[in-house]
C-alpha cells in the first residue's frame, strides 16, 4: 500500500487527506481493521516510536495510552500489586500476570483513566489473547503493534461492531534522518530527534544526594522517554515502572509541573482503601465509575456524594474523602521520580514536586537559577541529575 485515503483531516472540512510516502516506496503499516482517521495516524506513529524506545531501553514490554498527540501514561510490563489492579479494574483477570505485555497496557491504561477515554494505544510486542481482551473492554479508537495472533487478533476484531482500528506496522521500518512538515504553506526541515535515552544520561548527579537507585534509574528512563514524544511545554511524574501524572503543551513549566502532579495525586489516591472500598453501583459502566471516583477524589463540578446525587452512583452514601485525610495519605508517598523536557527556572517545581512525594528527579540544566533549584533539592534530600539534553516536542 503506497497511500491510504483518509475521510478528512484533523477537521471534517479539511479535505482532501492522506498518508503516503514522499518517496513513492511503500507504507510501513497494514490497515487490519477499521479506517483510522488523520488525528488516528499522528497517535498512532508518535505512540509507536514511544514504545519501541522504551522496549530498546529497559528490556521490557512497553504500552502507552495516546490521546490527541500525547501520551496520557506509558508503562513497562510489571506484575500488578493487588491494590494496583482494583484501582485499574483489572482484579477480575487471575492471569493477569502471565502476560508482560497485558500487564504493561492495564498500567498504562489504568494511570489517567479520565484521559485514556477513546485513546489510540501502542504496543511494543506483538499483540497477545490477554492483551487483547482487556483492550476490547475499554472505549479506545485503535491500536498499533508489530503483530497479533490469531487469537488476538480474532478478539479485536468484535470491537465497535468490527470496526475497530486495528495497524499492524514494520519493527524494522527505519524512517528517514531528516522530516519535513508544512506550516502555512512553508516547509520545514530538521534532524529527526533520534537522540538515545539511556541510563548513562544520568550520570551527572548535581545535587548533594547522588544516589540513585536502580529502579529510580528505570522510573526515570520511562519519564525522559514518555516527553520526548510528549507535545511541549511538558513534566512526567513516573514510579514502578510507569508514568503517573503527565503535564503536556503547557506555556509555563510550573502549570505543566502542578498539572502532572495533581494527576500523579489522583493516580495515588485511587489506590486508598476509602476509594478502593467505595460501594459503587453494580450497574454503572466502566466509563461512568471512573466519572465517578475522579468527581470522589477532586470534588469536581458535581458532588457525587449530596444528597440525591450519591443513590445514582453508590448503594449507600460514603463518607466524604476530605483534603485533610487526602494530605494524610499523600504525605506517606516516597519514592517518585520526576522528568523535565527543559530546564526548571525556578525552584517553585521543586516544592510541587515533594507534595507528590519525588525523590529522583532528571532535567537537562543551564537555566541561570540552578543554584536555587539545586538547593532546594537539597532542602528536601532528592537526587537530581542533569541530562544536558532538552526534549521538546511539536
Amino acid at each position: 500500500m503506497k497511500e491510504f485515503e483518509l475521510k478528512y483531516g484533523c477537521n471534517p472540512n479539511q479535505k482532501p487527506a492522506r498518508i503516503y510516502m514522499q518517496d513513492g516506496s511503500e507504507l510501513p503499516v497494514t490497515i487490519l481493521s477499521g479506517r483510522p482517521g488523520y488525528i488516528n495516524f499522528l497517535d498512532a506513529f508518535n505512540s509507536w516510536q514511544l514504545v519501541k524506545e522504551l522496549k530498546e531501553a529497559l528490556g521490557l514490554p512497553a504500552v502507552t495510552s495516546f490521546k490527541h498527540v500525547s501520551p496520557t501514561s506509558a508503562a513497562v510490563g510489571i506484575p500488578l500489586s493487588d491494590k494496583l489492579k482494583r484501582a485499574c479494574f483489572v482484579d477480575d483477570i487471575p492471569d493477569l500476570d502471565r502476560s508482560p505485555l497485558a500487564c504493561a497496557y492495564a498500567r498504562a491504561r489504568g494511570t489517567d483513566r479520565m484521559c485514556s477515554f477513546g485513546d489510540w494505544v501502542a504496543l511494543s510486542d506483538v499483540c497477545d489473547e490477554a492483551t487483547a481482551r482487556l483492550i476490547k473492554r475499554e472505549v479506545s479508537d485503535g491500536v498499533i503493534a508489530p503483530g497479533y495472533t490469531i487469537e488476538a487478533l480474532a478478539v479485536l476484531k468484535t470491537k465497535r461492531n468490527s470496526n475497530y482500528n486495528i495497524v499492524q506496522i514494520d519493527p524494522n521500518y527505519v524512517p528517514d534522518p531528516q522530516e519535513h512538515k508544512q506550516v502555512f504553506g512553508i516547509t520545514f526541515e530538521q534532524g529527526r530527534n533520534d537522540f538515545r535515552i539511556s541510563p548513562e544520561l544520568l550520570g551527572n548527579l548535581v545535587t548533594e544526594n547522588k544516589n540513585l537507585p536502580k529502579e529510580a534509574v528505570r522510573d526515570l528512563i520511562v519519564a525522559l522517554i514518555t516527553l520526548k514524544y510528549t507535545q511541549s511545554n511538558s513534566v512526567c511524574y513516573a514510579v514502578d515502572g510507569q508514568a503517573i501524572g503527565v503535564g503536556a503543551g503547557q506555556q509555563s513549566r510550573i502549570h505543566c509541573t502542578r498539572l502532572a502532579g495533581s494527576k500523579a495525586d489522583t493516580w495515588f489516591l485511587r489506590q486508598a482503601d476509602q476509594v478502593l472500598d467505595l460501594p459503587l453501583r453494580p450497574d454503572l459502566g466502566r466509563p461512568d465509575r471512573d466519572n465517578v471516583i475522579d468527581g470522589y477524589i477532586n470534588q469536581n463540578e458535581e458532588d457525587v456524594c449530596a444528597e440525591g446525587n450519591w443513590q445514582k452512583y453508590f448503594t449507600s452514601r460514603p463518607e466524604p474523602f476530605t483534603k485533610e485525610a487526602q494530605r494524610a495519605y499523600l504525605d506517606t508517598v516516597s519514592g517518585v521520580s520526576l522528568g523535565s523536557d527543559a530546564f526548571f527556572p525556578f525552584s517553585d517545581n521543586i516544592e510541587r514536586a515533594f507534595r507528590s512525594g519525588v525523590k529522583y528527579i532528571a532535567e537537562p540544566g543551564g537555566s541561570i537559577r540552578d543554584d536555587a533549584v539545586i538547593d532546594c533539592c537539597n532542602k528536601y534530600g532528592m537526587a537530581m541529575a542533569f541530562t544536558g539534553m532538552r526534549l521538546f516536542h511539536h
